[in-house]
């Protein structure tokens, strides 16, 4: 292990760019829909030894010092996001007359962007670099620290942060509800750095029992939640339809009423023998073919098919009218129709997908010609505030509009006014790749972290019903045009600790690493005796 380690530290130029390069592409087989954890045990002391290896003037000033490791960490970011996230190319490919054009920047220039997060943590881990476990620990905190950034920062994009790869079943999603991703993030890379320490041996037993127990803790708690009995309050009978629409027949009007009758069809169909008529029934995103306000036929029909009780929540598209003041605004929604055909609620999608659904600086980008990079109807308004739903049995549901479920902080669930977190998604965008089933894993994830069941209805998968600790209660295949019938058992109140406790619990520990690297960061430059 150390002949490995010093031949990887002494890496140089564009060799060293290519092992970071391959040491982050390498990690994306933690996330799903590989689920291989263990390359992280192999990719993340490949990075910790070519950190090793960087080496800076100091006589040249801090940024000339920390350059040379910011740019390990560029390259194991850039390796990590292009293999993570090359499926969103397939977007562009619905209408690829008119946007593959545009190919090359989403597939190549978002992960390009998305590598200065990591370039970020290298830099700060190496300004608190020492021997041994310290470097560890430098190298834990700046992740988590890159990864809340990228939570926010230029609207937010955190998918497949390395946590994930810590949680790949049940058994090992359950620290979220205490710690946060935040918490989990860090605790991720102290973990799976660890190895780097079998070289060179320095704290190597106190580093093989702190990973010891932290993954004893996890496997432990992850076991007594899963084991203890949750208190059932209500129950609620759901239909999820999964209509399986291609996308390139989507937004056609030629096409919208047939699109319709399938949805109607599949909504009110006979329940399969022993399974309860649905008190509700949910729809994915924007699955209604057309405005309402154009066809108000169509809630004729909903308030036909819906029997006496039943309600139906679906993503739609809504339009408010143009004034004298403004144009005519168009809304990402979820609206809920009662059995008599009318709207009783909205909500719209607050957290919009740049370029998909708005476009940045759209003054000067329209200069250029550029309206819009992938197909749709069109451009949205964010919605100003989100609310739950009243559904029936006087169970209340939070809806989450497609890729607003990645966001940890978005989805705290206060569980006084919420007892079901609703996700509606249309992921038809990106085919059978890897991009469903990291979408899927993360809304799984946000069920574990809040104490909550998940409806999740998506366009063509994966369509599903979680249980408030992320187990699978059924769920439909990528590409499967069918439907769910499930009977949804709500509790009577959450067992896991606020959302507010939870982000201080992961800022606790990220502070404790950060203290950590430091004093053994500042005790590593001090002189000998």
């Amino acid at each position: 292990m150390e002949r490995l380690a010093g031949r990887i530290i002494l890496l140089w130029g564009w060799r060293r760019a290519l092992a970071a390069f391959l040491a982050g592409a390498l990690a994306v087989l933690g996330q799903a829909p590989y689920d291989f954890f263990a390359a992280c045990f192999v990719s993340f002391p490949v990075l910790v030894w070519l950190l090793d290896g960087t080496t800076g003037e100091a006589s040249r000033g801090l940024f000339r010092r920390l350059r040379p490791a910011f740019a390990v960490g560029w390259w194991f970011g850039f390796g990590y996001f292009l293999a993570g996230l090359w499926w969103i190319g397939q977007a562009l490919l619905v209408e690829a007359d008119d946007y593959a054009w545009a190919m090359p920047f989403a597939v190549v220039g978002i992960p390009l962007l998305l590598a200065f997060f990591y370039g970020f943590a290298a830099a700060l881990a190496r300004l608190l670099w020492s021997s041994g476990i310290g470097r560890i620990a430098a190298l834990a905190f700046a992740f988590a620290l890159a990864e809340w950034l990228r939570g926010f920062l230029f609207t937010g994009f955190p998918w497949n942060a390395v946590g994930y790869a810590a949680m790949p079943v049940p058994l090992l999603m359950q620290s979220v509800s205490a710690i946060g991703m935040s918490g989990m993030n860090a605790l991720a890379v102290f973990v799976f750095a660890m190895p780097a320490l079998l070289a060179g041996r320095r704290d190597l037993v106190v580093g093989a029992a702190i990973a010891g127990i932290l993954v004893a803790v996890h496997l432990g708690f992850g076991y007594y939640r899963l084991t203890t009995p949750v208190q059932v309050a209500k129950t609620l009978d759901v239909r999820i339809v999964q209509p399986a629409v291609d996308m390139r027949e989507k937004w056609d009007a030629s096409v919208r009423d047939r699109i319709f009758a399938t949805l109607l069809g599949m909504s009110s169909k006979t329940p399969a023998s022993g399974k309860p008529k649905p008190q509700l029934i949910l729809w994915p995103e924007t699955s209604v073919p057309f405005l309402f306000t154009e066809r108000p036929d169509a809630l004729t029909a909903l308030g036909e098919m819906l029997t006496d009780g039943q309600m139906l929540v679906a993503g739609a598209v809504r339009e408010e009218g143009a004034s004298a003041n403004a144009a005519t605004r168009y809304y990402n929604s979820v609206v809920a129709i009662n059995d008599k055909g009318e709207i009783v609620d909205a909500v719209d999608k607050v957290h919009l997908v740049p370029f998909g659904e708005y476009l940045p600086f759209a003054d000067w980008l329209r200069r250029v010609g550029i309206e819009q990079l992938v197909a749709g109807p069109a451009m949205f308004a964010a919605g100003n505030e989100r609310h739950p739903i009243s559904l029936p049995g006087a169970i209340s549901g939070l809806p989450f509009v497609c890729y607003e479920v990645i966001f940890p902080d978005l989805v705290s669930v206060d569980a006084t006014s919420s007892q079901l977190i609703v996700n509606l998604t249309n992921d038809a965008w990106f085919g059978d790749t890897p991009g469903p089933y990291q979408h899927f894993r993360q809304a799984q994830i946000r069920a574990v972290e809040n104490g909550l069941p998940l409806l999740r209805a998506a366009n063509n998968g994966i369509s599903a019903v979680v249980d408030a600790r992320g187990r699978i209660v059924d769920a439909l295949a990528i590409d499967a045009r069918d439907t769910i019938d499930a009977r949804v058992a709500v509790a009577t109140s959450q067992d896991v600790v606020s959302a507010a406790q939870r982000r201080v619990n992961g800022y606790l520990l990220m502070l404790a690493l950060a203290l950590i690297a430091f004093v053994l960061c500042v005790r590593h430059k001090l002189p000998a005796n």
